[in-house]
């Protein structure tokens, strides 16, 4: 005697917990070669419903195959925007950038991860719009597992919601925390033009260059960068060039050329790191933030 349709739609459940993609799939043509091959019924009914899982496996996995090689890296860091639907992301990303983007006073304006580059501090850093993550993004909803699998490769994040709406951020919270995505994080309320930001959070408005500045500082710190200045000899001139710490004279050495690198056998110092100003060190030496370098070679 079959067992009954309800103890056996719980037993194949429990059978798909945890697998996915392919893992899924198989699962899930197994369970079909098992079941009672009625027309009508009960049973008829739970050959449907697997038959519709199969096939919405199907198309998730080509979702989460096509989004999670979307967002190709560039600059020096890259810095992921995060948020519920019509959080002022887009707006956001368009006055630290300039890139010309759709916006509007609706959800889900931005549908796909938006790239831009903006310079910070002399640095070009990738900021990437996510498009408003769900409730249930972790388990694949509104194209979720390929959003937030884009968080995954980003340095840190950006967490924007409207500034009268903090609360909209609870669900972005446990969703992050669902995929087990820790990353540097900053809280930015949106739109502070029309409402004070909430204890806590960076207000911001686009109509503020005061506070689209200070804006700009706080996704340097997050990031996570220093800078120090390449000086050569003969120039007045010295260019910034992005670190992560702790970085050495040899590493400052290869951003030039891995055969600078090579030949290298110190540097000259002017700032933080140096005693002294144009101390001669080692290319061991741990170069700070804002030390102007002059490499040395053989």
């Amino acid at each position: 005697m079959p067992m009954p349709r309800r103890t056996f739609k719980q037993v194949i459940k429990r059978r798909l917990v945890g697998k996915e993609g392919s893992e899924r799939t198989r699962e899930l043509r197994a369970v079909l070669s098992e079941l009672p091959n009625y027309k009508n019924g009960p049973y008829a009914d739970l050959r449907k419903w697997v038959q519709e899982q199969l096939e919405e496996t199907r198309v998730r996995s080509r979702v989460v195959h096509r989004d999670s090689i979307s967002v190709p890296r560039e600059g020096a860091a890259q810095i992921a925007l995060v948020g519920p639907p019509n959080a002022g992301k887009s707006s956001l990303l368009q006055a630290l950038s300039q890139i010309q983007i759709k916006t509007g006073d609706y959800a889900f304006t931005t549908t796909r991860p938006v790239p831009a580059l903006t310079r910070l501090r002399g640095v070009l850093v990738q900021l990437v719009e996510i498009p408003g993550l769900i409730e249930g993004a972790a388990e694949g909803r509104g194209g979720g597992r390929a959003l937030l699998g884009v968080l995954r490769g980003a340095d840190g994040i950006v967490l924007c919601h409207d500034a009268a709406q903090p609360e909209s951020l609870d669900a972005i919270r446990a969703e992050l925390e669902l995929a087990a995505i820790e990353k540097p994080t900053l809280v930015v309320a949106t739109k502070t033009d029309e409402t004070p930001p909430p204890e806590g959070a960076l207000g911001v408005s686009v109509l503020e260059e005061e506070s689209l500045e200070a804006l700009r500082d706080a996704v340097w710190d997050l990031t996570g960068l220093i800078r120090v200045f390449l000086r050569r000899p003969g120039h007045d001139e010295a260019e910034p060039r992005p670190l992560r710490p702790p970085a050495t004279v040899s590493e400052v050495a290869r951003t030039i050329h891995h055969e600078v690198e090579a030949a290298c056998t110190g540097a000259r110092i002017w700032g933080p790191s140096a005693r002294f100003d144009g101390q001669r060190v080692g290319r061991d030496h741990v170069v700070a933030d804002g030390d102007t370098i002059e490499v040395l070679v053989r």
